[in-house]
């Protein structure tokens, strides 16, 4: 193996993970790699037959992180373990992990074949939509950490969170729709022949048989109504104690009044009963509840802050680093934060050079240089090297911990979801009510049992099932089109919020701009290729992101740096070929105070003491963001509220239509504040940030969406999480979302009518068994299938779907 300089007139690949080579390259086997890392990943597939891997898909791999086996020694611990395994009997073990770098069929082939790599795997299986591995193994050959460490090894590290020992597998409410789909399904199926004997019209000789299948219909009837009922029940009182009509209450009554009837029919040998439409109906309510209750299991909208911290932490004691449970940690401890980690608990610095990036708690994107003494907030990410601190409070004590238990007090009530269906029910209720009184005090004083018909007749035809249909089958297919689209919704409830917005709100950084992107130019003297290799080496050596983003916009080739000292918030020096170059602040550098103020971030450049120029950093906008702003400002108000400094101003003006309030150096209550002035105005308000810094702001508004770099990372409590990549569509969903109104309002149309028809027979005493079994699982069935049908059509011509050939 050997490192040879990677060519600047033509970039080449890694040969395993398809990342360009920058600076030195690395050189096995004839095959080129992008570091050690990608290298040795590569060797170990060669040395187990496992090379097919490359064949499957070009360029599969990912750059495996610097792998240290102490950050998993609290895998040893047993009580972590039994958290974390799902299955053991001492011998043999099962556990699954999450495994956020699984992107193509080549992740799938390896991580299935981990058993040539480890002989204690017995056997591992891929969940892709899940980005799940779940492997068993025996614990007498091979241990979890092991497993652990090989997949970080190979470029797959689990995601281990102290949130995710606590993750509940499934919904106990989804779990229990389940059981009741399933017992009216069987007796929907079971009704529907033992009614049969009606709908042919038998034989009066066969009466017996006729009652024999009335009484087995009113046994199905029984769990019916009273089992698979119960949460209409419970949600229409629970509407009656708040005094509001809600679209159950009509549909409770409809389900006491079928099943009340067919059991006076059948008891008193007067009919057969609506048995068989009592299930179907509840067989379709159901489907629709679990239609729209269904979401996105990966996906975790009720967070805490327990999902942003990791399981264990390093700590020291006489020189000693050891790995302990974050539950375990106390005052006074001492512990190792490496860079790139998070501080898990508030803490003064003792050793090291600490760049802190708060912009997850305050949204400011430029790291925070911290002094030997200084306190270190719980939160901060360590972008530098290893530092070494003292804990001075808990956990529970930090100031993220207060920070987000505040935040959750601000949580809306869901009393506000559903305004559509709650407002229909309440006028529906009303004239249902009125007109089947009616018609009772007129037929009363004529004939008794057709008043008593004729008014049950109309309140077990009008219960306003298709109406319950309508919404979930439209907006549980609207929630899939935009699932498809990597924007996750909460629940249905969301999409008729996102029809009524009126003013968005967005936070900047990592929402407008993108999280991991920056703007990087150069100004004055041209620099030769020599001086730019040399300025690419040095900041090449340096930890601080904006070091690390001018090395990725130079890419140039590495060479020898004699002399190499950062100053903490100051800038870097080093000599290469002879010459001295500082990179950094202007005080340090020695430039010149700029004749007008600055609203970028500027990084100089001297050679021997003579002024080079200056590097200008600037935040990145998201590609397509004006004509999206230009989209969403049509009839809405629009504001920016971000932690960082007013240097974004100008550009935002231009960017965002005149009048928009533009608000900077926002503290996270801040944001709540802002947030809740618009409430209080009236104002429907959407919330679009990214992280804990926008977590109360997302909290108190109407409707919150997070955006994120990855759908299974961590991201802040909301309604909805959209990918980075679509964020750009917004304007497109908030449009599709009206446009899934609207099919609901035409579906209420189509169950309108179909009430009408049966209306017209019951008022006449006429709603025989035949014609409920027709006409209530018919209208049923078509909201069902033109809500679908529509919604997916529509979906299709708007490019939210792909065209099927």
């Amino acid at each position: 193996m050997e490192k040879t300089p990677a060519s600047t007139d033509k970039l080449s690949l890694c040969y395993h993970c398809g990342d360009t080579l920058r600076g030195e390259r690395v050189e096995h086997d004839g095959k080129l790699f992008c570091c050690s890392g990608c290298k040795v990943v590569f060797e170990i597939l060669q040395q187990n037959d496992l090379c097919t891997y490359y064949d499957l898909e070009k360029n599969p791999g990912r750059t495996p992180s610097a792998l240290e086996a102490n950050r998993f020694s609290f895998l040893d611990d047993a009580t972590i373990q039994q958290q974390l395994v799902q299955f053991s009997d001492g011998h043999t073990a099962t556990v699954t992990l999450s495994l956020p770098a699984v992107h193509c069929s080549s992740c799938i082939w390896l991580l299935e074949q981990l058993y040539k790599l480890d002989a204690g795997i017995l056997n591992s299986r891929v969940d892709f939509l899940k980005k799940t591995v779940s492997i068993t193994y025996r614990q007498d050959r091979t241990s979890l950490k092991s497993i652990v460490i090989l997949l970080t090894s190979v470029g797959y590290e689990p995601e281990l969170s102290l949130d995710a020992l606590n993750k509940p597998k499934e919904s106990e409410i989804t779990r229990s729709l389940y059981y009741k789909i399933g017992v009216a399904g069987f007796c929907f199926g079971n009704s529907m022949l033992f009614s049969f004997p009606e709908y042919l019209g038998v034989d009066a000789s066969e009466q017996l048989l006729r009652e024999v299948f009335s009484y087995l219909n009113l046994l199905l009837g029984i769990p019916v109504a009273t089992y698979c009922s119960l949460e209409y029940y419970r949600s229409a009182w629970g509407g009656l104690r708040k005094r509001v009509i809600n679209i159950d209450l009509p549909i409770a009554i409809g389900i006491v009044l079928l099943f009340g009837r067919s059991a006076a029919d059948i008891l008193t040998g007067s009919g057969a009963g609506f048995i068989d439409s009592l299930c179907g109906l509840l067989f379709f309510l159901l489907l629709g509840r679990v239609f729209q209750s269904k979401t996105y299991d990966r996906m975790n909208f009720e967070r805490s802050y327990t999902s942003y911290f990791p399981i264990a932490v390093t700590t020291k004691r006489g020189g000693v680093e050891t790995t302990v449970p974050l539950s375990a940690l106390s005052r006074g401890q001492r512990i190792v934060v490496r860079s790139n980690e998070i501080v898990p608990a508030d803490a003064m610095l003792l050793q090291g050079n600490a760049f802190i990036d708060y912009s997850f708690v305050t949204g400011e994107a430029a790291p925070v240089p911290k002094v030997l003494g200084e306190m270190i907030y719980a939160g901060g990410r360590q972008t530098g090297g290893a530092i070494e601190l003292e804990v001075m409070k808990e956990v529970s004590q930090s100031y993220l911990t207060q920070l987000w238990n505040n935040f959750r007090h601000s949580a809306r009530e869901l009393g506000q979801l559903s305004e559509l269906s709650t407002t229909v029910s309440k006028y529906f209720t009303t004239v249902v009510l009125a007109v089947s009184l009616g018609v009772l005090a007129y037929w009363l004083p004529k004939d008794t049992v057709t008043a008593i018909n004729a008014f049950t007749g109309i309140l077990i035809v009008a219960c306003p099932c298709a109406l319950a249909i309508a919404i979930p089958f439209t907006l549980g297919t609207t929630l899939r089109v935009f699932g498809r689209n990597d924007f996750y919704l909460k629940n249905t409830a969301v999409i008729e919020l996102l029809s009524k917005i009126d003013t968005i709100v967005f936070d900047k950084t990592g929402t407008i701009t993108y999280a991991k992107r920056s703007s990087v130019s150069f100004t004055g003297t041209e620099l030769t290729s020599d001086q730019r290799d040399a300025v690419f080496s040095i900041v090449s050596g340096s930890v601080h992101p904006v070091s690390q983003m001018i090395a990725e916009h130079l890419q140039g080739t590495k060479s020898i740096v004699d002399g190499f000292t950062e100053t903490v918030g100051q800038g870097i020096t080093g000599t290469v070929g002879g010459r001295t170059y500082r990179i950094g602040a202007r005080e340090y550098v020695g430039a010149l105070a700029p004749a007008t103020p600055v609203n970028e971030t500027r990084s100089y450049v001297s050679e021997d003491g003579r002024q080079l120029g200056y590097f200008s950093v600037k935040n990145l906008y998201r590609d397509g963001l004006p004509a999206m702003i230009a989209e969403l400002g049509a009839g809405r108000k629009l504001a920016v509220v971000s932690g960082d400094n007013e240097s974004e101003r100008p550009r935002l003006q231009s960017m965002f239509p005149q009048g928009t309030d533009l608000l900077f150096n926002q503290t996270p209550t801040d944001k709540l504040e802002y947030v809740r002035s618009q409430q209080q105005q009236g104002k429907r308000v959407l919330m679009v940030g990214d992280g804990l810094n926008d977590a109360g702001a997302l909290l108190q508004s109407n409707l919150g969406i997070a955006v994120t770099e990855d759908v299974v990372h961590f991201s802040p409590a909301s309604d909805a999480i959209i990918s980075s990549t679509a964020f750009i569509r917004l304007a497109e969903f908030l449009r599709f979302s009206r446009l899934s109104m609207r099919i609901v309002i035409a579906s209420f149309v189509m169950a309108f009518l179909y009430n009408l028809v049966g209306i017209y027979f019951a008022l006449q005493g006429m709603l025989t068994p035949i014609m409920a079994a027709i006409l209530m699982p018919a209208s049923s069935i078509t909201i069902v299938v033109f809500t679908t049908v529509t919604t997916n059509i529509l979906a299709r011509r708007k490019g939210l779907l792909a065209w099927r050939s």
